[in-house]
């Protein structure tokens, strides 16, 4: 192991490692249910539904894996939120226009993502995408770090820990519990959801708290210990205060992977002639539009994560930078081929970095559990999001360090570092907070006369970006 991932190189162990892996898999398994629900409109259960979730699990893997060896880097794959919930956009508009089945245009659109995983791998391999990271300004680098700390912390309290009642929802932890007035005006506005409220706000502080004084201590693997106490914390009070069997699910639950599903409706089933439908236009639309959010989305996490991590040198550069973007490429290749939208490098790599993993085994260890998903999905299924918010959270003060790198002298670097840190959590994409970063950065130079600082290819992405947010095609 050590030489195969240099080991002693980079500062850990076998054992850090592991921990790391499983660390960043917790924290990022919820999207093995939620990737097929989305994508097949929650229809969980179809022979679709069933071969996008196996597709989930495969492709996450092989393109983890590709980040292990190719890399060496601990950072893990799988089909990018936001890049699903526009994919399945997609779906449902052409099955509207073209009078196709859904999982007819769903074939047709896997299309569009094998397209784009191509472009990916031949701009990899000619380092177009590299070139494209090292264009991104030094100061506007730095800044990414500490914006997808603020991006994990709304994660960690919002959506990832929403809630559901006859009322309505979701319901989110700051917006509906602490921003309402009284506990009662709170009860009151989410009704049954209000108790299950309370047991995910106690499960994620107190889960907080103990990854902190076990961090405090130098505990190796905290962040791990703390989701994993938190579990049995949530479990408790499902059953105690809640009522619910919190293991359920498993009496009825399927182990044996639904391989045949998958061959039926997604494997290799390229609807060409559909994807012809779509006209010429709207395909090259489209595929601009997921290469362009699929590329800052990956350059961010990558960068930001790596910053935190201490992977980067002096200029704020990454090695190995087009190993790993060519391993985010093959993944998105991999996940158009068995069923499922481009794949990227997740946000969440983070809290195994933070749990100590430097190498490409911790990506290891994680791919292994998706495939590993494939026979043992329900109990993944059982991990309460809350648990995995308290390491979200946790994860996402400590990239707010980052923060002293960045020049706050200097407006230049001030001003489009503040607006990233807004819009990176307030949109949920990292690929728009950075062209929102890069546009400001541009404007201030320009009009200051220092237009000969910046590069000519920050002027042209800097141009993409606002085509991309204000010309309607």
């Amino acid at each position: 192991m050590d030489k195969l991932f240099k080991l002693k190189e980079n500062g850990t162990t076998v054992r850090t490692e592991i921990v790391a892996g499983l660390t960043t898999f917790m924290t990022m398994a919820y999207i093995i249910a939620l990737n097929p629900n989305l994508l097949t409109n929650f229809d969980v259960g179809s022979p679709l539904w069933n071969g996008v979730f196996m597709a989930t699990c495969i492709a996450s893997a092989i393109g983890t894996f590709s980040m292990a060896f190719l890399a060496n880097k601990p950072f893990v794959m799988a089909p990018g939120m936001g890049l699903n919930s526009f994919f399945a956009v997609v779906v449902a508009n052409l099955a509207a226009l073209t009078g196709m089945t859904y999982v007819a245009s769903f074939q047709a659109a896997l299309v569009i993502i094998l397209i784009e995983g191509i472009l990916f791998i031949v701009m990899s391999f000619f380092n177009i995408r590299e070139k494209i990271v090292d264009s991104i300004p030094l100061g506007i680098r730095m800044g990414i770090s500490p914006a997808i700390g603020l991006m994990l912390m709304n994660i960690g309290l919002g959506s990832n820990a929403g809630q559901f009642s006859e009322e309505g929802g979701p319901f989110f932890v700051m917006r509906d519990f602490f921003g309402s007035l009284t506990p009662a005006l709170a009860k009151d506005t989410m009704g049954s959801a209000y108790k299950p409220m309370v047991l995910a706000v106690v499960t994620m502080f107190i889960g907080l708290f103990i990854i902190v004084v076990l961090s405090k201590k130098g505990i190796k693997g905290s962040v791990l210990f703390g989701m994993l106490i938190a579990s049995v914390i949530n479990w408790a009070g499902q059953w105690f205060v809640l009522g619910v069997n919190p293991f359920a699910s498993l009496k009825t639950a399927s182990f044996l992977p639904p391989v045949h599903d998958m061959v039926e409706t997604t494997l290799f089933k390229f609807n060409f002639a559909g994807f012809l439908e779509m006209g010429w236009f709207t395909v090259i639309t489209l595929v601009v539009t997921f290469c362009i959010i699929d590329m800052f989305d990956t350059i961010g996490t990558l960068v930001g994560t790596a910053s935190r991590a201490g992977m980067v040198d002096e200029n704020g550069k990454m090695p190995k930078m087009k190993e790993a973007l060519m391993s985010d490429a093959i993944g998105t290749v991999v996940g158009s081929c068995t069923g499922t939208s481009t794949v990227t490098t997740f946000v969440e790599s983070a809290s195994g970095v933070e749990a100590g993993g430097r190498t490409g085994l911790t990506s290891l260890v994680a791919g292994v559990m998706f495939l590993a998903c494939m026979f043992i999905a329900p109990v993944a299924a059982i991990i309460p999001p809350a648990a995995t918010s308290a390491a979200l959270i946790y994860v996402g003060i400590l990239m707010l360090q980052g923060l002293k790198n960045v020049n706050f002298s200097e407006m230049d670097q001030m001003v489009p570092v503040a607006l990233m840190m807004i819009s990176m959590p307030v949109s949920g994409s990292i690929g728009h907070a950075i062209g929102i970063g890069l546009i400001t950065y541009t404007l201030i130079k320009v009009l200051s006369g220092k237009f000969k600082d910046v590069s000519i290819l920050t002027y042209a992405i800097s141009a993409m970006f606002l085509v991309k947010f204000f010309v309607a095609l």
